[in-house]
Formats: C-alpha cells, structure tokens, sequence
C-alpha cells in the first residue's frame, strides 16, 4: 500500500496555462514561488518605470532636442531600496545639472530608498521577541531570486539597525520637553536588569493621559540615582511649584530623593506593598484577619477614622509581632493621603497603588525578556526607552480621571497649607533665637 507522502508526490505539478507564461514573461519563475514573488517581481518593475519616468520629467524625453534644459542624464549605477525587512540592489538613473556642477536628485529614489521603514520592522520584531539570529526567517518569502540579492539582513546588521534606533528612542525619550505638561500624579519605580537597575518616572497629566518622563540608569534603586532623574525632569520643565502628587513604594531613597528634589509634595505610599511588606512578618493563620483590617481601613474614605482603625491594628500587634507593627507604623500616615485629600471613588483605588507604573515595567521586561548579557548602562537606557514608549502605544486614560481636577486642587490646597506651617515655624524659631 502506498504512503501518503508517495501519493503527495505522484501529484503533477501545477503550472501557469501558457498564455499566461508568455504574458509574464521573466516573471513566470517568480510566479511559480507564489503570488508575494510574483507582486515584488512586478513592483521593481514598476518601481524601475517611475525612477525612468521622473527622469523624463527632470531632464526631458530621450534624444530630444532641447536647448532650455536644465539637466541631463547621467547613466545608471547601482543603489538600494528597503523591503520588507531587507535592503534590494537595483539600477537607478542619475542625472546632473546641465552645467555639470552637480547630480539632480531623484525624489522616486529617495523615497523608497529611505531606511526607515527597515529600522522600523527591525524595532517591531526585537520588541516582539525575535531575535537578531532568527529575524531573517520571519519575513515573506519574495522569491529566491529577489534573496539572493538581498543585504542588510545578518544577524550584525540587524543588530546594528535596532542600536541606532533604540539610541533614537532614548534620545527622544530624555528630551521630550515637559514646560507644557501639568502632571496630577507622578509616579517614580526601580527596574532590575540582570544586575543593573533604571529607575523610571511615569507621569498622569490632569486629563488622564500616563506619560513616561524619563529614566536614569544606576547600580540600585538609591537616592542619588533617583535625584538625578527627578532632576532631570525639572531641568526639562517640569513645573512641580503648584503641587504633584506623588506615588511610590516603600523605598526610602525614593522618598528621600523625592525631598531633596521636590520639597514637601504630598506622597501617597503603595498600600499593595504595605499590606505584603505587613503580611510577610505574620504566620500564615494570622494573615487573612489582618489583610481584612488593612483593607477596610484603606477603603475607608472618613480619614479620621481610617488612621484610627491603622493605628488600632498596630497598637494590638506591637508585643506579638513587633516585626510586623515596625512595617506598619513606617509611613503609616502616607498610605492615607489621597483619604486625606478627599479623594473617593475610582480614582483613590487606582493611584493609592503604583499598579499603572509596574504595568509599564511588566511591558518593559516582557519586551526585553530574550536579552541573555546586559553588556553596558547604554544598552539598559536603549531597552527600558524603547520599551517605555512601546507601552505608551498601549495607554489608556487612568480609571476615574474625570476627578483628576479635584486632585490638582486638594494637591494646590495641600501644598499651600504646608508652606504655610513651614513659613510660620521659621518665623516662630528666628523669635526665639533673638530672644535668647
């Protein structure tokens, strides 16, 4: 009995009718490779045509006499255009002024000759996971005569095409101004690569919009790493004089940078890394009925009642767990300032949490998960931007920014308030010291 693959290959080979071999012509063999052939086989042919076209449109018709031209051909010589993920030799014409002072440009050639649309398939594919070894085998195939020809498309030229358009990224990224930005919330977090750390900045503008502002690369999470980012964002204009809400996780040196360089902002603390960071000093039969009454004091929106019930919580835990209660009482305060700002609803849940910066974080290592050997501070700059603006691709407007006017003011309000007690305490200690 016969095999299935023998059946297969006793089949004839299907062929064009010949009518349509001989309307092809030379492009019947690309044809016989599939229809992607046959189409890139008819537009080099065509692309060949319009070059010869604007020529004619440049300098005249051929062997026409002409006293009034301007320009004159020039021959041909061999160029390149961008296709698919690869560069195409092909003939294209010249032409030069009619005094011989320089070569008129072909703005055919220009066009399909940029190597943007090359860079660009390169970035989509390395940020989708491909990598430099196997990008050439995620392209259509364009016949075998169209890749024998073919360049720019090696494991080192690839890698050399995303490089420069990574650096292109980060250099946009880092001086992307921000005079007219006026930020509601601010959002400051560490990524680690492999033994190398950015820390990166995510702004929530007064409509909603998440935008990432910067990144600055260091050894840890530290201060002096951060202050140089938030630095940073001044010297690009961001305007922090009205009040910005600031978002972070339990790091001391973010929040340490943050007043070094921003002065006394509000800061709301993460109540997710509270609760686990509180959770973690606990036995597991303890957990659940602690859990229970963080949450409900954070749900809380009466603030009073909320510090209170926090504070409850850690008094009851100090002689079991002392572990725990140190967790609990670090910042305690500053798990409740949108509570105190009277911030309810959507909004509260979505900022009291640095959620919408570790889901910018999450699209950077998902981006950057095939990188083996991070080799410099440059190329974790090169990745974390081009990955920080891959998911900007990817934003939506935060839930409940319709309250974001609300916060701006409380923010306003708040920060005018403690200006106040910090000028009337000056004020108070010059007293006294000239008392003395």
């Amino acid at each position: 009995m016969r095999t299935v693959e023998q059946e297969q290959d006793a089949r004839p080979e299907r062929v064009l009718p010949q009518g349509v071999q001989d309307a092809l012509g030379e492009l019947a063999g690309a044809a016989k490779e599939g229809l992607l052939a046959l189409s890139v086989g008819v537009g080099l042919g065509v692309l060949s045509k319009m070059m010869e076209a604007e020529l004619d449109e440049v300098v005249g018709a051929k062997h026409a006499n002409n006293a009034q031209r301007t320009a004159v051909r020039h021959g041909h010589e061999d160029g390149e255009v961008t296709l698919g993920g690869r560069r195409l030799a092909v003939k294209r014409p010249r032409a030069r002024t009619a005094d011989d002072e320089h070569e008129v440009p072909l703005a055919t050639y220009a066009y399909f000759a940029d190597r943007d649309p090359l860079t660009r398939v390169v970035l989509e594919q390395m940020l989708a996971g491909v990598s430099t070894r196997r990008f050439s085998r995620t392209r259509e195939p364009v016949g075998e005569q169209v890749t024998a020809g073919e360049r720019s498309a090696s494991k080192s030229a690839v890698s050399r095409e995303f490089v420069g358009r990574t650096r292109e990224h980060l250099d946009a990224l880092m001086s992307r101004g921000l005079q007219d930005v006026r930020l509601a919330a601010l959002m400051v977090d560490g990524i680690e690569l492999k033994g190398r750390c950015c820390v990166v900045a995510l702004g929530v503008t007064t409509e909603g919009v998440k935008l990432p502002l910067g990144l600055w690369d260091g050894s840890t999470e530290n201060k002096t790493v951060t202050a140089h980012l938030l630095a940073d964002l001044v010297d690009r204009g961001l305007d922090v004089e009205q009040g910005v809400l600031v978002v972070l996780d339990g790091s001391k040196a973010l929040r340490a940078a943050v007043d070094e360089v921003f002065g006394p902002v509000p800061v709301q603390r993460c109540i997710r890394h509270k609760e686990r960071n509180v959770l973690e000093h606990l036995p597991e039969r303890d957990r659940p009925a602690v859990k229970a009454r963080l949450r409900r004091a954070w749900a809380s929106d009466n603030h009073a009642l909320a510090l209170d019930g926090l504070r409850t919580l850690a008094s009851e835990l100090e002689h079991s767990h002392p572990g725990a209660v140190s967790s609990l009482r670090e910042g305690l305060e500053e798990t409740l300032t949108l509570t105190r700002l009277g911030i309810r609803g959507r909004l509260k849940k979505t900022l009291a949490s640095t959620n919408p910066i570790e889901s910018m974080i999450e699209i950077i290592r998902r981006t950057s998960r095939n990188v083996k050997r991070w080799q410099s501070g440059d190329m974790c700059l090169r990745w974390t931007a081009a990955g920080m603006l891959q998911a900007e691709t990817q934003f939506r407007k935060i839930a409940g920014y319709s309250d974001l006017a609300k916060l701006a003011l409380a923010v306003e309000h708040d920060l005018l308030a403690q200006r106040t007690t910090i000028h009337t305490t000056t004020k108070e200690d010059a007293l006294i010291a000239v008392t003395v």
